[in-house]
């Protein structure tokens, strides 16, 4: 399936109960027609959805909106920690867990920050026990519920930050391994290649290939990405029907106060090069804590806002952070991908008129993915960059 094909779609305005607005974005970028109102037997012309099946199921958690569900459905959440060796998660945490097998996904995603480690005042059984609390809390639900499980592994994880060509966080590496180790099993995934694990690997399931990188610092490894290249390459990856990539790291900054080198990817269009080079869909990550669904070049960016503690306002936004879930709605058929955003303070969806329509942040600009370039007025295409405070 090509790249170019691709029509994403992401739900806004919607209260519970409330009738949906839907916006459809190309990813050709060719200039969009106004957002199209969708009824539940009325379908608007701009969204292309006749060649769906004529129904489609209405699957969510009692009290929230229930979006129709894909053809393959992953639900995507990130940054689940609280304060340095916490062993305890917020309800929010605790309650979005115990709601995933109400969405019925085929896949959860986490895109990192699963403990809260990356202090070197934390010793090793302080650490053991916020993974063994990981597992009691979180992990245990998910694999009661027979869930397939992917994540990346984030900063208070297991960074990779070095000095003088060694890990800093050395006690946070070998706990997060020997955890990972034991717990492979309970992922549930089809791995094509593992040997990294839990650091780096990739899988396919439903005829998607995902790969997974260590961006739990600015710095991917170059032995990584020449991995990434020829594994985004191989037959497994160009024979799927869509391509994904995990990093907690984003490429560009998204947040206010994460807007400086050390909370970005470095060499960030090079590496976006080659990921467009592999048609790769979406590059999902979490870190900022911020929820914005956007995109640079031919690269769509999920950055999934934070679960746990901690959530942040966009960049040019003068919004109140909230906490967020994301459920990822792939309809091979069409092809079309609806994001399903939920403010889990008010269990509302996320409206996407609330978002800003670019974030230009120090080492690029991200459009949100319903606009190209020619949607914006002059003025917004030549914004400037304004740092946040830190």
């Amino acid at each position: 399936m090509s790249f170019n094909r691709r029509r994403f779609i992401l739900l806004g305005g919607l209260a519970l109960g409330a009738a949906p607005v839907i916006a459809l974005q190309r990813s050709s970028r060719q200039a969009e027609a106004e957002p199209v109102a969708i009824a539940t037997k009325e379908v608007g012309p701009e969204a292309n959805l006749a060649a769906a099946p004529a129904v489609r199921q209405n699957i969510g958690p009692s009290g929230l909106y229930a979006p129709p569900r894909g053809d393959i459905r992953v639900v995507v959440i990130s940054d689940l920690n609280s304060r340095y060796g916490s062993t305890d998660y917020r309800q929010e945490v605790i309650e979005g867990v115990q709601m995933l097998p109400d969405w019925q996904p085929d896949l959860v995603i986490c895109g990192g920050d699963m403990v809260a480690g990356q202090s070197i005042s934390l010793t090793q059984p302080e650490i053991e026990a916020m993974w063994t609390a990981f597992d009691r809390q979180i992990l245990s639900s998910i694999r009661a519920a027979g869930l397939p499980f992917a994540f990346t592994v984030g900063n208070h994880d297991a960074s990779s930050v070095k000095q003088q060509g060694e890990f800093v966080y050395v006690l946070d590496r070998q706990e997060a391994s020997r955890f990972w180790q034991a717990h492979e099993p309970d992922t549930a995934l089809s791995f094509i290649e593992d040997a990294g694990f839990p650091y780096y690997y990739s899988f396919k399931q439903n005829d998607i290939f995902y790969l997974v990188w260590d961006a739990s610092s600015a710095n991917v490894a170059p032995e990584q990405v020449a991995w990434a290249d020829r594994s985004l390459g191989s037959p497994e990856a160009q024979s799927a029907k869509l391509r994904i990539v995990l990093g907690h790291l984003p490429f560009y900054a998204v947040s206010q106060g994460r807007d400086r080198a050390g909370e970005i990817l470095n060499q960030a269009d090079q590496l976006r090069a080659m990921l467009e080079r592999h048609q790769v869909s979406t590059y999902i990550s979490g870190h900022h804590h911020a929820y914005f669904p956007g995109h640079a070049g031919q690269l769509n960016f999920l950055h999934a806002g934070a679960l746990g503690s901690g959530p942040r306002s966009l960049l040019n936004s003068t919004g109140a952070p909230f906490q967020t879930l994301t459920v990822m709605d792939i309809f091979l058929d069409v092809p079309e991908t609806v994001y399903t955003t939920y403010n889990m303070n008010t269990r509302q969806v996320v409206d996407r008129q609330n978002l800003p329509r670019q974030i230009v942040g120090p080492n690029g600009r991200e459009l949100r993915q319903d606009l190209t370039l020619a949607d914006l007025s002059e003025a917004e295409q030549n914004q400037a960059y304004v740092p946040s405070a830190h």
